[in-house]
């Protein structure tokens, strides 16, 4: 008989160098699924990782593996650390996304590192791992994963709204669960930020005192990805080819960059959104006040933002999520939102 109740840690990485965010969580299946978050933590990279991870597209695939080798010993210690500090016993299993490395694919490409199978033997626990890779060789985007977690456990919302690394969105169509990056984020915020000596800018004050540059916002809103019908998605790749240059090239101050790429990505958000939807926003993003006044000056629409544990570690829940589906062999991976040939149930399983 299959299991009804689940004891997982979840695991997340984003682009944006946040840090890992980890979830202690218990899944239980009555009809649908409920969840409940014991305890989570976001553990801050070291320098040393933090500017490794942020120069891993310029690296070689060889390169690469030797990375990911010894950023997997360096992930089981956090997780280690973890589940001992909270005490944390009889889990079903550790489902983690890992890192994104490259993510290509218009190339059938892209690599996580943090899922060697040596995972599991480190941190002595069951792992679900590598979520993407498998989608992709089906043809599909490898992303994004949540959207499952999105329609099976917030389906009371009409749009699911994530601001992290890149914002990307997800809703009901016709019995059919649609979801897609819209624009980047934090992935470009928080460059401009650090420059002026910040980690982020907190409520988007910073972007609030900035003057709105109309040229570099009208060629922003002109990039070709913008016009193209979902699945679609984005990666460092994308950013530095496409959103860096023409930044660069306007030679605006670091304050008038952030008012106007905090505009673009509220116009972007408001064009995907009906009016009056109901719309649940989480990732780090939910807190920019100035990015959430300017979404709701552009569309007449009902925004909630959660408690603090889902707005900070909502894809780590739903990571955790598609490990426990992957384990009972269900379908973790919608066609319908990756482009995938098929729906499928995604990622490996170590032991």
């Amino acid at each position: 008989m299959e299991k009804k109740e689940y004891h997982v840690v979840g695991v997340m990485s984003g682009t944006s160098l946040d840090g890992i965010d980890l979830v202690e969580a218990k899944f239980v299946l009555d009809e649908t699924w409920r969840f409940e978050i014991i305890c989570a933590e976001t553990v801050g990279y070291p320098d040393v990782w933090h500017e490794e991870l942020k120069g891993l597209v310029l690296r070689s695939l060889d390169e690469l593996k030797k990375i990911d080798e010894d950023y997997t010993v360096f992930l089981a210690e956090v997780i280690k650390t973890f589940i001992i500090k909270n005490n944390i016993k009889n889990i079903d299993a550790v489902c983690s996304h890992g890192h994104t490395a490259l993510h290509r694919p218009e190339n059938k490409l892209t690599y996580q590192i943090g899922n060697q199978p040596i995972l599991a033997k480190l941190i002595n626990e069951t792992v679900v791992c590598d979520f993407r890779v498998e989608d992709v060789e089906l043809g599909g985007q490898g992303a994004p994963l949540v959207p499952i977690g999105d329609q099976l456990l917030f389906s009371e919302y009409d749009f699911c709204l994530n601001l992290g690394g890149f914002a990307n969105i997800s809703t009901q169509i016709k019995n059919e669960r649609i979801a897609y990056d819209i624009c980047p984020v934090n992935i470009v915020l928080n460059k401009y930020a650090r420059n002026l000596g910040l980690n982020y800018d907190d409520g988007g004050q910073i972007a609030a005192s900035g003057a709105y540059l109309t040229h570099l916002g009208n060629q922003l809103n002109k990039l070709d990805f913008y016009e193209e019908q979902p699945p679609k998605s984005l990666g460092l790749e994308w950013v530095n080819k496409n959103i860096f240059p023409l930044i660069e090239s306007s030679h605006a101050s670091d304050k008038d960059v952030l008012r106007t790429f905090s505009d673009h990505i509220a116009k972007q958000i408001s064009r995907v959104i009906k009016p009056k939807a109901k719309v649940l926003v989480t990732g780090g993003g939910a807190y920019n006040d100035y990015i959430i006044s300017r979404i709701k000056s552009n569309i007449q629409t009902e925004i909630i933002i959660p408690n603090h544990d889902l707005v900070e570690f909502k894809e780590a829940l739903i990571f955790a999520f598609l490990g426990i589906l992957k384990l009972r062999n269900e379908v973790n991976c919608l066609q319908s939102v990756t482009g995938a040939s098929k729906n499928h149930s995604s990622g490996r399983i170590y032991s």
